[in-house]
């Protein structure tokens, strides 16, 4: 007996559970003196009765690890006690230890490589303060795909294999969450209030871009998944929108650095080009119809905001929520490619006699509810200003990672077709856009 509850032991000194202190799960049936003694020795052994764990019956007769020693290498059988019934008794198996030591040390290196890229992500939020780079308008996200693209160039041979699961996780779980609280950025008042030509002219202006974007790939014979990440980039939010394609198209992170480069490139182009079009009367629009020009055609939202800034608050402001309408229409493009894609898939795979499935991009899904619950304004302005900031961290880090996992031989091997397809689009989103702004809104207004 042990504080009133009755404990049984074989001859081999296994201990039989009676009716012990009730509690949830395995635990509950042995008090916890009695259990952590067990589960702490190296070598006794230990049993309950079967029918006191509902379904317990169904589970395996042999596993490595219990329930009721978490952490703890077991070896799991069922006996039969001297007056009958079924126990269910475990034993510590010191040749599972090896196992358990390996994956400890695998998440440990997992959490230096998200340890690595926080650091350079870090760095890219202190270099992106620095004012030459302000006055460029580089985000922390170039920044980081940039220190990720020399890292990897560099020190990346001196790098454990073992860390890689780290940069990876970055590049996977920390986007996705990433692209999920991108929709604090946006409300659908803010998409009522711009009116109904942004909202026609952003919907033509992204499906048009992808559609030509696909057309020249393939006449240019390109790889298909640089192909869908450059139009997917120049049609609606740059690299914010490469990150979100990517999971979609599982490219492998050079190319979603590749095409990232290109949107950066054409983007900053625009930006200091703009300005001086629209000074210089090149652009024959009201302030009101550069704005719709601005936010409709430029890449990135940093690229906008630069460009705005430079020609005043009056082209600012609406270009700014012209440019959140394209990423509104992140989450339906990426539903579409992924239908797309999956049936692509299952065509392919008809021949073979196999089948495939659908893959629901959630985060986009999420991506949304996000904007809905943004809409309800019940979070204060000060702490949905704390939440993009760590989005942009978050963001940050998965460029960075993207970068890591690139090398220049990568880049040569893609060869300079990402360029001229981005060439391309670059040309339709200059004079496109501007056709549609000139002679398009103001039929819709």
């Amino acid at each position: 007996m042990y504080g009133g509850n009755e404990l049984y032991a074989l001859p081999n000194g296994t201990f039989l559970g009676g009716r012990a202190v009730s509690r949830s799960g395995l635990a509950g049936l042995v008090p916890y003196p009695i259990r952590d003694q067990l589960c702490g020795s190296r070598d006794a052994t230990f049993c309950v009765p079967a029918t006191m764990v509902p379904g317990l019956l169904e589970m395996p007769l042999a596993s490595r690890h219990d329930p009721w020693c978490s952490g703890v290498p077991v070896s799991i059988t069922f006996v039969k006690g001297k007056r009958g019934g079924l126990f269910y008794c475990h034993t510590f198996a010191p040749e599972f230890q090896k196992d358990i030591d390996m994956m400890d040390e695998q998440r440990a290196s997992k959490l230096h490589g998200i340890l690595l890229i926080t650091l350079f992500s870090f760095a890219a939020f202190y270099i992106a303060e620095f004012e030459f780079v302000k006055r460029l308008s580089l985000s922390p996200l170039i920044v980081g795909i940039v220190l990720g693209i020399l890292y990897a160039n560099s020190l990346r041979g001196n790098l454990p294999q073992t860390w890689v699961p780290g940069i990876t996780f970055c590049t996977k779980t920390v986007l996705r969450t990433g692209i999920v609280l991108y929709g604090f950025r946006l409300t659908f008042q803010q998409v009522m209030a711009i009116g109904l030509p942004a909202i026609v002219i952003d919907t033509i202006i992204v499906v048009m871009t992808i559609v030509i974007g696909l057309v020249v790939g393939k006449a240019l014979k390109m790889d298909r998944d640089i192909t869908l990440l450059t139009s997917t980039g120049s049609a609606i939010c740059g690299a914010a929108a490469v990150l979100g394609a990517e999971p979609i198209v599982r490219s492998e992170p050079h190319k979603t650095a590749v095409a990232v480069s290109t949107v950066v490139i054409f983007g900053t182009i625009s930006m200091f080009l703009y300005p001086v079009l629209y000074r210089s009367g090149v652009f024959d629009l009201t302030p009101e119809q550069m704005g719709l020009y601005t936010g409709a055609t430029l890449h990135e939202v940093a690229h906008v905001a630069g460009a705005g800034n430079a020609m005043g608050q009056a082209i600012s402001d609406p270009a700014v929520i012209v440019k959140m309408i394209r990423v509104l229409l992140l989450a339906p493009a990426l539903l579409v490619m992924s239908v797309l894609l999956a049936r692509s898939t299952a065509r392919q795979c008809a021949a073979g006699g196999t089948r495939t499935r659908v893959t629901v991009p959630w985060f986009a899904v999420g991506f949304v509810l996000v904007i809905g619950f943004n809409s309800l304004e019940l979070l204060p302005q000060a702490m949905v200003d704390g939440i993009n900031t760590f989005d942009t961290f978050l963001l940050t880090m998965a460029m960075t990672a993207l970068g890591a996992e690139t090398s220049i031989d990568k880049f040569k091997k893609a060869g300079s077709k990402p360029f001229v397809l981005a060439l391309a689009l670059y040309v339709w989103l200059f004079f496109g856009g501007y056709l549609l702004v000139k002679h398009l809104a103001p039929l819709l207004a």
